[in-house]
Order: structure tokens, then sequence, then C-alpha cells
């Protein structure tokens, strides 16, 4: 029995197609490409936008045309937030919603009697499935430990589509992580949707500051990232904690999405523009080398001019190492969709394109404060051009010459050219790794 996934949306989703993926693999079925013929096609799918929503519908359509016999399963933020426009499609045979993996594999090989199998996660509690990702041309493994939001953005939809905030049991991360290392992982990303929450949930509750403490004790790897942290959640604990162990990579993502204060609270988010810079101070004081980056959101509703050039301003003044922009787009059932001053498709794009550029030279200034500069970068694959790839501690792509067997090992980098934002270096080092301890070596 054959299989293809279709992925749409964040890297929460990408986690979740991966453990899809494992769970099917383990019944004995095949996966192939989502273009090729196959018994069924499973579409997970993103609600972020009603664009994602129209897409999601789409790739069930292609599906079907592809082969009229298959069975086309819908999960994912759309089949959990509207089951109902999906069950309505008629090109989908079964939509089932987050948080139900077994129904999900019986829905996949048709044992499951139910068309649409949804919990609702504002009032349920759904186990989060823990296992390891590792997106393509990476060494990396992504760690989901929470699921979920309370927060409730004007903009977002994702505290209906993935329900409330709840978190895995720290032990149950802790056996997570050294099953990565013994499996060969060398740098994991601690992920969440909405990371700052995590532990409040818990009985006992225990804080993110908590788990990270004890991250720092036990880990057997040595390169831990935390993926996104609100900014009013990145407490001087947390900060302190990373600063003080070597196991946390120097490197934040803080979203902003707005550097104007009257948008901020349109958008209803929990800081102004100055508390989000006392932040990154407080972080590059503790870490003078560490990369922070931001999400900024483009043409939100009632962005006049005068606000998007106050919030350019803003964020030209803040040392941030990257952005990550995204255009404004309508998501129905949103505060935000209801609002005034909606900012024209084609003055949205200027907008996100303005903001692109600047992060594009943030990208490349940061990336020359290290030209002459020693770095430790995990390789990952070789580059286009023939080249070693990897990523520095502080997030800076480092390209090198040297052998396959190089690759998921840690060196030392003597960093001497930059190229656009990347750096180029010869090694200097190589972290040797035999029979799960890991030894320093000097290379030829």
């Amino acid at each position: 029995m054959r299989f293809a996934i279709a992925t749409l949306g964040c890297k929460v989703n990408q986690y979740d197609s991966a453990i899809i993926e494992s769970r099917l693999a383990a019944r004995g079925m095949e996966r192939c490409d989502f273009t090729e013929p196959a018994d069924v096609y499973v579409i997970n799918t993103c609600t972020v936008t009603d664009r994602a929503d129209s897409e999601s519908l789409k790739l069930a359509r292609r599906a079907r045309r592809r082969n009229p016999r298959a069975k086309i399963v819908m999960t994912g933020c759309f089949a959990q937030a509207n089951p109902d426009a999906l069950a309505d499609a008629e090109a989908v045979d079964a939509v089932v919603g987050l948080g139900r993996p077994g129904d999900l594999e019986r829905a996949v090989v048709g044992e499951a009697h139910e068309r649409v199998m949804v919990s609702n996660l504002r009032k349920q509690r759904a186990d989060i499935e823990l296992g390891a990702v590792a997106l393509s041309g990476q060494t990396r493994a992504f760690l989901k430990v929470q699921e979920g939001c309370d927060q409730f953005c004007s903009f977002c939809i994702v505290p209906i589509s993935r329900g409330a905030s709840r978190s895995v049991e720290p032990r149950r991360i802790i056996e997570a992580i050294d099953r990565l290392a013994a499996r060969g992982f060398r740098e994991i990303t601690l992920s969440g949707v909405h990371l700052g929450g995590y532990g409040a949930d818990l009985d006992p509750s225990i804080s993110l500051a908590g788990l990270l403490e004890m991250i720092a004790e036990r880990s057997p790897i040595g390169r831990i990232r935390i993926s996104s942290l609100d900014p009013e959640e990145l407490s001087d604990e947390i900060i302190d904690i990373i600063a003080g162990s070597g196991k946390f990579c120097p490197h934040l993502h803080l979203p902003l999405q707005s550097g104007d204060d009257e948008i901020l609270a349109a958008m209803r988010r929990r800081y102004d523009r100055d508390y989000y810079r006392g932040r990154v101070e407080r972080v590059l004081a503790a870490m003078p080398d560490a990369a922070i980056g931001a999400d900024i959101i483009a043409g939100f509703p009632g962005e006049s001019a005068r606000h998007f050039e106050s919030s350019l301003r803003f964020i030209e003044s803040l040392p941030l190492a990257y952005l990550h922009v995204f255009p404004y787009s309508v998501r129905g059932a949103t505060t935000a969709a209801k609002l005034p001053g909606k900012v024209s498709h084609s003055e949205v794009h200027g907008r996100a394109e303005a903001l692109r550029h600047l992060g594009e030279e943030k990208r490349v200034e940061f990336a020359r404060r290290f030209c002459g500069a020693r770095l430790n970068v995990l390789l990952e694959e070789r580059s286009a051009r023939g080249m070693l790839s990897g990523y520095s501690r502080n997030y800076l792509r480092v390209l090198t010459e040297g052998s396959d067997e190089l690759t998921n090992h840690e060196v030392e980098v003597d960093a001497s050219l930059v190229q656009g934002a990347q750096l180029v270096g010869k090694i200097v080092r190589v972290e040797r790794h035999a029979s799960g301890r890991t030894g320093a070596q000097s290379s030829a």
C-alpha cells in the first residue's frame, strides 16, 4: 500500500507529517512522492490564511485527478478548525483533526467508520507525540515539547486550530533527548506552537526556565536551540540559563510583528517596542555574539504609511541578525479580519519587499562581524558549489572544504571570506565522535 503526504504551513506541521510517516511506515506502508500515483493521499493542512485553506482543497482535487480510486485524508490545522468545509468537498474521503494519530492511521488503512473525527482541543487535552524530525539536508532534529496557544493575538487562528496550550512532561523530554543522542544527532531544536507557555498546564506546573535548567544539566547533546519565544516570555532567568550553559546555542528568535506601538496594540501583542528593545539589549549584554531574529507582518489592517515608516525605522535601529517577513493575508474568524483600514495588495507587497531588503542587509552585516573569527560549525551537507555547508552556533551559514565523512561533525572553522550572508573558511579543528564520546582532534 503506497501513501503520499503533502505538508502545508510551518515547521510544526512538518514535524507532525514526519510522525505520520513513521506510524504508517511501521504498518508496512510505502511512502511515495505526492506527484505519483498512490493508494492514499494525506494532506496536512494549514489555515493561517484563507489562501492556505484554498491551497489545501486544490491539493485534494489534484490528488483525486491523479488517482480517482485513491483515498484522500485531510488532517492538520484546517481540518481541526473547520472540518465541515473539508467534509463538504467532493474530493475528500476523511477528515481527522489534530491529536488523533490513531484515528488517522485507521482512516488511512480503511478501518475507521466515521468520516469526520475531530476533538475540541480548547476543552480536551490531547497527548503530544514525541519523535525526531530532521528536515531535508539537515542533521538537526526538531523536538516538539509544547502544543497549542492561549494568546489570541488578533491576526491568529492558531488558538482555535491547535487548541489550548499543553506541554510534554520533562521526564519524557529528557528521555527523548537521550534517544536522539543515541541515534547520532548532534543538535536539536526545542519547538512548540507557543513555547513560552510551556509547563503551566502540568501538575505540578513548571516554567520553561525550569525545563531548560534540567536540559542544561542532563542533555548529552551539546547544541540545543530554542525555536521561538515571545519577547514578554523571555525572562532574565532564561537568558542567564542560555548564556551560562555551553549546551545552548546563542541564537534566539523573538517575534516582533510590528515596530509601531499602535499597530502592536491592534494586534493584541503584550509588549511595546521599548520593551522589545530592552529584551534584545539584555540578550546581547549576556551573549554579545548571539543571533537574534524577528518575525514581521507587513500591511496589517490600519497600518498607515506613517505607521509603516515608524516600524521600518525602529527595525533598522535594532541589532537583529535576520528577519522573517510575512505579508498580511486575511484569515477569516479572526478579529483582524474585521478591522477597518485594509491595506491594498500592491502596498502590502511593496512593504514586504522593503522589509525583506532590510532583513538581507542585516544578514550580511551580521555575517561580516565574524569574518576573521573562528566558529564552531555543525556540517550538514554538500552545497551546490561542492563545499561542505553547515551552521555556526550563532546561526551563520558557513562553507568549507572537506570530505563527506565530516557530515554531522562539529568543526572549528577559521572564517576568512564573506559571500553575501555566508562565510567561507578553512577547518582548523574537528570534533570526532566515537562510542557516544566526543573528543577533539586537529585536522590535518
